[in-house]
């Protein structure tokens, strides 16, 4: 017996396709619901400063080598109430964090030697919940990055130090100029003194030439 042709069984399947589904209009409640949940960062009362995509290390002294803390977004937060600022960076996927610490006065970032997309600084992070003093390391995907990292960093550290320190040290640069000041009167006045004791004492050596004079 000879095959069906291709145009024949093309035809038997159209025939006996089903119809299309009618909508019954019914409405299916779903089995579950669930409620919408607010996720907390802990980052609502900051805001951020400098926000960069990077990959971060940390120094194992242990191991003496560095580690891949993991690729993500470095943030510069700043606490709207205590002006304080903390790096925190998280891993892109899984948002886990990598570092999370307060940048404070004391802290200095410079360049990687040979290789001018990344930095080093040492900081005591809280990253693994508790404090531990480390070495990071952070690159980026351009030098220009990494040179506006540096820069912010360091401008926050610097804007960190105590107000007070800052008053001491305005006061301190208040009185050195007004020192500045009283010691340059006190040697024009000197000056002054001196110029007068030599006009004086000129006046009476020539008086007492001209008394010698005329008593001759």
């Amino acid at each position: 017996m000879a095959s069906k042709e291709p145009d024949q069984e093309h035809r038997e399947d159209e025939d006996a396709a089903p119809a299309e589904e009618e909508d019954t209009g019914a409405q299916i409640a779903p089995i579950i619901k669930l409620e919408e949940v607010a996720v907390s960062t802990g980052e609502e009362n900051e805001d951020p400063i400098l926000d960069l995509k990077s990959k971060l290390y940390r120094f194992d002294k242990e191991g003496n080598q560095w580690k891949e803390r993991g690729a993500g977004t470095v943030k510069l937060l700043k606490h709207k109430e205590t002006g304080k600022v903390r790096l925190v960076m998280r891993q892109s996927k899984t948002l886990k964090i990598c570092a999370n610490h307060l940048v404070l006065p004391t802290m200095t970032v410079q360049e990687h030697a040979g290789n001018d997309k990344s930095c080093l600084w040492h900081a005591s992070d809280y990253a693994d919940g508790e404090l531990k003093d480390d070495l990071f390391c952070i690159r980026f995907a351009s030098v220009k990055n990494c040179k506006t990292f540096m820069q912010k960093f360091q401008e926050v550290a610097e804007s960190q130090k105590p107000k007070e320190e800052n008053k001491d040290a305005s006061a301190a640069a208040g009185l050195l100029e007004k020192l500045s000041v009283d010691e340059k009167k006190t040697e024009d006045k000197a000056g002054e003194e001196k110029k007068e004791t030599e006009a004086t004492e000129k006046a009476d050596s020539e008086k007492k030439d001209g008394e010698a004079a005329s008593s001759t």
